[in-house]
C-alpha cells in the first residue's frame, strides 16, 4: 500500500516540479505501469496463480504498453 502512494506522489511531483515535459511523461507512465504490476501482484493474487492466468493478467499491460508508446510520436511532436 505505502508504494502505491509513494508511486503516486512521484506522479504529481513530476508533473508539478518544472521537469521538461517528456521526462514528466516517462516518469508518469512508469510510475503507472509500476502501480499496475504491483496492484495485480499483490491484491490480484495473481502470484499464487498458474501461468495460463498470469499470462491472460499481463496481457492488457502489453497492449497498454503498446498504445502508449503509439501515442509518443503525437505527444512529442504537438501533432
Amino acid at each position: 500500500w505505502g508504494w502505491l502512494v509513494g508511486l503516486l506522489v512521484v506522479g504529481v511531483l513530476s508533473a508539478i516540479l518544472p521537469f521538461p515535459k517528456a521526462a514528466s511523461l516517462v516518469v508518469i507512465f512508469g510510475a503507472a505501469v509500476a502501480k499496475a504490476l504491483l496492484v495485480a501482484a499483490n491484491y490480484m493474487h495473481l502470484r499464487f496463480e498458474p501461468g495460463l492466468i498470469y499470462a491472460i493478467a499481463i496481457s492488457p499491460i502489453v497492449l497498454f504498453v503498446v498504445l502508449t508508446l503509439a501515442l509518443v510520436p503525437d505527444i512529442v511532436f504537438g501533432r
